[in-house]
């Protein structure tokens, strides 16, 4: 018995140090979470601050705005909607495709995507607007509101949403994501 005992404990102080050295603290994540959405943001323009009359630039070749206090989601308008603006707890209806920015290049056609903005037989995907009780409007994280805030129905936008603003297990994960996303009024 003792003989099995030694390889045992030889073989687990092994698989210690092996995990060990390729887990990187919180800390860590954060950093290169921060180097990979400074990366994208770097080939495109950015504005830190949201404009004084809230009006926004449109399209491809918008800027990327920083739209909340912590720098987590950065918003490019490609369609500002119509004036009708949504009220807390409003339901707003969406459709999104989501990239994760380790893997995303500028141009790529390789580019894959994950979201129900391809497929219209997908559930319904909706969040009632400044409402972060339910989790109804948090399953998708914080970030995906904050355009509403700004722009009307029938708006398009891209937001980097880093994890902090992102789902719960983006966050857990550090993984910052692009959205492509448009936002819709209920019909009923």
């Amino acid at each position: 018995m003792k003989s099995l005992f030694v390889p045992f404990l030889s073989m687990m102080a092994l698989l210690a140090m092996v995990s060990c050295s390729d887990s990187k603290s919180y800390a860590e994540l954060l950093t290169e979470e921060n180097h990979t959405v400074n990366n994208f943001l770097s080939q495109h323009r950015v504005v830190d601050h949201i404009p004084a009359d809230s009006v926004f630039e449109v399209g491809p070749d918008a800027p990327y705005y920083c739209i909340d206090d912590e720098g987590d989601v950065y918003m490019q308008v490609l369609d500002k909607g119509n004036d009708e603006r949504a009220e807390t707890d409003d339901k707003v209806y969406f459709r999104y495709m989501r990239y994760m920015l380790n893997y995303y290049v500028v141009g790529s056609d390789s580019n894959v995507g994950a979201g129900n903005a391809d497929n219209m037989t997908a559930a319904s995907t909706y969040f009632l607007f400044n409402n972060l009780y339910v989790e109804t409007s948090t399953q998708y994280g914080t970030g995906i509101q904050l355009p509403m805030r700004f722009l009307g129905y029938d708006s398009k936008v891209n937001l980097v949403i880093k994890s902090q603003a992102g789902p719960t297990a983006d966050m857990s994960y550090v993984v910052p994501y692009l959205y492509e996303i448009s936002y819709y009024k209920p019909v009923i």
